[in-house]
């Protein structure tokens, strides 16, 4: 496994963060013209020999109403094997003193929660067990967590699960610190998407799976029950104030939540290099109105491509041999990897059409998962339709389409333009069999009769979907969404 270049590490005293600005070089970033299917506004244009693709450029956009700048910013980390002994050091050192724990009923009576929790009451601190969380989480769920969160009085919190537990800690430490009506923070147009005020209180996030990256973002999803459609909040105040990462915590995880975990990870990649340039958005009245999904740039591609790669390989090994520790500790790196970048760029239409898949479920119990009710996991929900996505973007950014492609295995030299959509999807697809994801979403009990339902959960996504390199009409979804019945 080769390491991270030395280049990718940033270090800040509050969490890792930066702003670039004119004249950034955008690596691997598309001209606006063959990215977007736009007109390219007139730009100043390098080539960069050094790259592997001849693409990069330096922009100066100042004379047109653009962006010419992105932000990034990122939780701090600690990785490695047994780092979730270290916990209560950590929240000693954020100033915690009474800690919520957060675990869901089946992490709660695993090691990994007993370790922390042993770790905590070590450091002389008083943790509370709070373990009444749903996999896929609801806004009745993350509102049972904040009321015992105000209830509680706590001074710091310890998410320790996959990303259902650490968005819900997310959401209970936002609306124990700032109490509002729930909608109040909900992302337009379902809510007011009121900015959070201010700084929130020590989150220390514990993966136990390698997907959702959660641990590194600033986005806590939900299901709102009332229109059944996900959605969710983001701020970079959600960020947790320290992700540790240990892959110890992966160990019981079984090859069904690890495959569709693993497909979170690898569509995190994918949407954030394909998503439109950052340099496309309108630039902010003010910087704190710089949007945290602002698509891809520089810092993003860098992390999107390492992550691809290691996918590629990492995946099928883990899920076919859970004890293959390698492949699982490059998994777990994977993720953070993607959580950094697209935390600092955004998803698109797969995330976007996912939680219509989810939201509308109506049977289907997934291999692997202990649920009383329906579900369809979230990786799984995600790629069940992006070769469909990919298929019909490739043509609006072919370049980056083709280059992704390329890091999952294909062989793209000599390749078309109009080839590099079903290049990437193929790839997609021929990892969905070899991992054991559902056949489209056919197989998990839709038909092409909810193709119009399912696109009318997806159009209030436009946070996301909106970040597509081509721009999807409510019937380009429904296509979308019939394209994705099966794939072989």
């Amino acid at each position: 496994m080769e390491p991270i270049p030395p280049e990718l590490f940033l270090e800040g005293g509050g969490g890792p963060t930066m702003t670039a600005g004119r004249g950034v070089q955008k690596s691997l970033a598309a001209p606006l013209s063959r990215q977007s299917g736009a007109t390219a506004d007139p730009v100043l244009e390098r080539r960069r020999p050094d790259r592997p693709v001849a693409e990069g450029l330096l922009v100066d956009n100042r004379s047109v109403d653009r962006e010419t700048r992105f932000a990034v910013s990122f939780s701090n980390l600690v990785f490695g094997p047994g780092a979730t002994e270290e916990v209560g050091d950590h929240v000693v050192d954020l100033g915690g003193q009474r800690v919520m724990v957060l675990a869901d009923p089946i992490v709660a009576g695993l090691p990994p929660a007993e370790i922390a929790l042993r770790s905590l009451r070590r450091a002389g601190l008083e943790p509370t067990l709070y373990a009444d969380i749903d996999v896929e989480p609801t806004d009745s769920s993350f509102q049972r967590a904040a009321e015992f969160a105000r209830s509680g009085g706590f001074d710091a919190f310890v998410a320790v699960g996959g990303g259902s537990t650490i968005d819900t800690a997310k959401a209970a430490n936002l609306y124990a610190t700032y109490p509002a009506e729930f909608l109040d923070y909900v992302n337009a147009p379902i809510g007011a998407a009121r900015p959070v005020p201010g700084p929130l209180r020590p989150l220390v996030a514990i993966p136990t799976t390698a997907g959702t990256g959660s641990e590194t973002t600033g986005v806590a999803i939900f299901d709102y029950r009332a229109i059944h459609a996900k959605t969710g909040i983001a701020h970079r105040r959600l960020r947790p104030s320290l992700g540790i990462v240990d892959p110890d915590n992966t160990r019981t995880c079984p090859p069904a939540l690890v495959a569709s975990a693993g497909f979170d990870v690898l569509s995190h990649a994918l949407e954030s290099y394909t998503a439109i340039n950052y340099t496309t958005r309108a630039q902010p009245e003010r910087p704190s109105q710089r949007t945290t999904y602002q698509g891809a740039n520089p810092f993003s591609d860098a992390w999107a491509e390492r992550t691809i790669s290691m996918v590629a390989h990492a995946l099928p090994r883990v899920v076919d041999d859970p004890e293959d520790y390698e492949a699982r500790l490059e998994m777990c790196l994977a993720a953070s990897y993607a959580g950094i970048g697209f935390g600092n760029a955004g998803v698109h239409l797969p995330h976007g059409m996912s939680y219509a898949v989810s939201g509308l479920v109506r049977d289907f119990r997934p291999t692997g998962y202990r649920v009383d009710h329906a579900i369809v996991p979230h990786g799984m929900s995600v790629v069940l339709t992006a070769p469909s996505v990919f298929r019909w973007t490739g043509a609006a950014a072919p370049e980056r389409h083709r280059r992704a492609a390329g890091l999952l295995g294909a062989e793209v030299d000599g390749s078309a333009d109009s080839e590099a959509g079903a290049l990437l999807a193929d790839r997609i697809i021929d990892l969905m069999r070899r991992t054991g994801i559902p056949n489209g979403i056919e197989a998990v009990g839709f038909t092409a009769a909810d193709a119009p339902a399912l696109a009318e959960a997806t159009l209030p996504q436009h946070r996301v979907t909106k970040l597509a390199p081509r721009q999807a009409s409510r019937e380009d979804i429904e296509a979308l969404f019939r394209d994705a019945l099966r794939y072989w």
